[in-house]
């Protein structure tokens, strides 16, 4: 009663208040997040470990189990779900809703760090990300050149482009699609291996203990310190093919060439990305499981035009898919329908009170009443999505309801010879 009375009484007050209702409303609208849904997703920790050639049953036994024996008893799990395939395992924690996403992340590293001695030699070290790691990207970009191949593409991709996306805010992970990395081939002779005694074991030992570059230590002086190494003396194909890899009886050097093909190619030939009849790289862009999909879609294009400045001639980066759209035109929907609503609520007002005057106030408190309560939405840490957006258009008939209640009361109490400002405080009671 308190508050209908005051603005009875002091209409210049309740017209600044109003005002700043609005102002402050706008305010938090525009430090409010944009999202297609609330933020309700559940923290996800993936773990991605690569062993070359192994099989699934090797992968499961040596590498999953392990991982997930270390990892089951982080606190607040909530599921663990793995799948092990020819090369890779795949290891998903999901967390408790009330679970940090750093701290959990901080603790499936630690716990795959101590069991990096249990698994094999050869395995590459475990990638732990926060998003689930068979999560389709929200975005793909894509790079193609008219001056370089897939390799060279590849190769620019990784130094110059990927490490600048990944570390964009929200950004859990970069897919590279189609990628082909530069790798020493060597195709084995059988029939001249058998020739000259060799095995393939000869050969993998002698590239392990030849192929390598170590420290060798300090020299000091009185003015200078030096740091030596040992050279990597094998750089191209021909310093391959002159590898000694045994020393026949009567003392000739078999080398590599002898019994092998050795050429410089992409790693992996089964992968290929195209678009349009051209070869191409796919930039992949994976949110972190918490993160927002039109803020990481927005902030990786702020990046990749900063990238795009300094691309060589020829090459360019273009839009391929965007999950953004999407959201954006169903909130713009909904902002649609918002309007549409307010404005259908006014026009039906004054068909049945015929009283632009009376018209005119429940016009004025829809928008007062819906801008100034995302104040409350930033407060409480809310977000603007569909949810929220279709609140707000429910609400529009509540507040335009209240506000026609109370019109037509003071209004019947002027027909009944009551002053308006008599009126006015006592209807609005």
């Amino acid at each position: 009663m308190k508050i209908t009375d005051t603005s009875v009484k002091r209409p210049v007050f309740a017209i600044v208040i109003n005002l700043l209702l609005l102002t402050f409303g706008l305010v938090a609208f525009s430090m409010l997040p944009l999202r297609e849904y609330p933020d309700i997703e559940s923290p996800i920790v993936s773990v991605s470990t690569s062993y070359t050639g192994a099989s699934a049953e090797i992968i499961e036994t040596k590498i999953t189990q392990v991982l997930e024996n270390r990892i089951s008893g982080i606190e607040g799990i909530k599921s663990i779900n793995s799948s092990s395939r020819n090369g890779r395992s795949n290891i998903t924690i999901e967390f408790n809703i009330s679970r940090d996403i750093d701290a959990a992340s901080n603790d499936v590293r630690e716990r795959v760090a101590r069991a990096l001695d249990s698994l094999p030699e050869q395995v590459r070290p475990p990638e732990v990300s926060k998003s689930n790691s068979d999560e389709s990207p929200i975005a793909w970009f894509v790079l193609n050149s008219t001056t370089m191949d897939s390799l060279q593409l590849s190769d620019y991709a990784q130094r110059y482009i990927v490490d600048r996306l990944a570390v964009v805010d929200g950004v859990s992970n970069v897919r590279v699609g189609g990628e082909r990395k530069y790798a020493m081939k060597v195709w084995l002779n059988r029939q001249a291996m058998a020739a000259r005694g060799i095995t393939s074991s000869d050969i993998e030992n002698t590239l392990r203990t030849e192929n390598v570059e170590l420290p060798a230590g300090e020299i000091e002086s009185i003015d200078r310190d030096f740091t030596v190494r040992t050279a990597r003396s094998y750089k191209d194909q021909q310093d391959f093919r002159n590898l000694v890899i045994k020393r026949g009886e009567d003392g000739y050097l078999v080398r590599l060439g002898e019994v092998a093909d050795v050429h410089l190619e992409a790693a992996d030939d089964e992968s290929l990305f195209r678009g349009n009849g051209r070869n191409m790289i796919g930039l992949g862009i994976v949110k972190q499981a918490k993160a927002n999909t039109l803020t990481v879609v927005d902030n990786a294009r702020a990046e990749l035009e900063k990238i795009k400045r300094n691309l060589p001639e020829g090459t360019t980066i273009e839009d391929s898919y965007d999950s953004s759209i999407f959201i954006k035109e169903s909130i713009d929907e909904v902002y649609r329908t918002l309007a549409i609503s307010m404005a259908l609520v006014v026009l039906v007002i004054y068909l049945f009170l015929g009283n632009i005057r009376a018209t005119l106030i429940p016009a004025i408190t829809v928008p007062v009443a819906l801008v100034g309560s995302f104040m409350f939405l930033l407060a409480m840490g809310y977000s603007i999505n569909l949810l929220t957006l279709l609140a707000l258009v429910l609400a529009i008939g509540l507040v335009v309801d209240d506000a026609i209640v109370m019109l037509e009361n003071i209004h019947r109490r002027i027909e009944l010879g009551e002053p308006p400002l008599l009126a006015a405080y006592r209807g609005a009671r």
